[in-house]
């Protein structure tokens, strides 16, 4: 199993974003916000979801992710979940 610093599930987010959505790592800060600054709409953020479950290897319930607006919230989510 496998246990990430916030910095590590940062990185890991950062890479998804940028990978899935072509948006230039660089842009992407812990303050991003994910609809208004990323532009993701919320399929895009069914498919992070998707992304982020197989790499953690857990489910993330939809009620966890309903409050989601910047990086960081994605970030507490997983660290959360991955923590419990």
């Amino acid at each position: 199993e496998l246990i990430m610093t916030k910095e590590e599930i940062f990185e890991q987010i950062r890479l998804m974003l940028s990978q899935l959505f072509d948006i230039d790592k660089e842009e992407i800060t812990l303050e991003s916000k994910l609809f208004e600054e990323l532009e993701l709409d919320s399929i895009d953020a069914v498919d992070l979801v998707v992304k982020l479950q197989k790499t953690i290897g857990k489910k993330i319930m939809p009620e966890e992710f309903k409050q989601v607006r910047t990086v960081k919230d994605v970030v507490d989510v997983v660290y959360k979940i991955t923590h419990e």
